[in-house]
């Protein structure tokens, strides 16, 4: 409160709001701590996918990693510069064996050096506790936008759909700390078992 020059009151509820939106942490008798994503209750902050019925954890299936360029379009979503370095990562998602998400995510290579293929298929956990953990890099929040789509030739033998297959495209633009962004993701979600779930207040 004195290092901003505000009350207690206010202070307390700034910590009460950040709380509320997982970013802190309330441990009893422990104390309030900076979330991460390797919090077991929020560690799938950001996925929405969820089944008709019941829950689950989604296994996952690395299918490639690799360093390229920047092509225009990925650049300007990640205020990079056409041509500079990124990680793109293309993953799919498993229910059940089956599966129902296909996932192209892009990195910017300066941020993620040292990031390959042998890596990510080592961590048994979710992306962005690999990201935090190892890289220093926190995914605070994220905008996305969704569209219904067709299944093309490829999305389609990667999902074992029919070609035309509806699906759920879901671009996702994630931001760190002083709203600099640091991942654009674009799933393909195979929704005709789950749906896509949101919480608005």
């Amino acid at each position: 409160a004195a290092r901003f020059g505000v009350s207690q009151g206010t202070m307390r509820k700034a910590i009460d709001e950040l709380a509320a939106d997982n970013l802190l942490v309330r441990r009893q008798g422990k104390g309030t701590f900076v979330a991460t994503h390797a919090e077991q209750k929020i560690q799938y902050r950001f996925l929405r996918l969820m089944p008709d019925e019941g829950s689950e954890a989604l296994g996952r299936q690395l299918l490639d990693c690799k360093r390229q360029r920047a092509p225009a379009w990925i650049a300007k979503a990640l205020q990079m510069r056409a041509g500079d370095p990124m990680v793109e990562v293309r993953r799919l998602l498993h229910s059940k064996n089956e599966p129902v998400v296909l996932d192209d995510i892009w990195l910017p290579g300066h941020l993620f050096k040292g990031l390959t293929a042998e890596r990510l298929a080592q961590h048994r956990g979710p992306f962005y506790g690999l990201f935090e953990a190892e890289f220093g890099v926190h995914m605070i929040r994220a905008e996305e936008k969704i569209r219904a789509v067709a299944a093309d030739a490829d999305s389609a033998a990667l999902l074992q759909v029919a070609v035309g297959t509806p699906l759920l495209s879901v671009e996702r633009l994630s931001f760190t700390y002083g709203d600099k962004p640091v991942e654009l993701r674009r799933g393909l979600y195979n929704t005709s078992t789950h749906f896509y779930r949101n919480e608005l207040n």
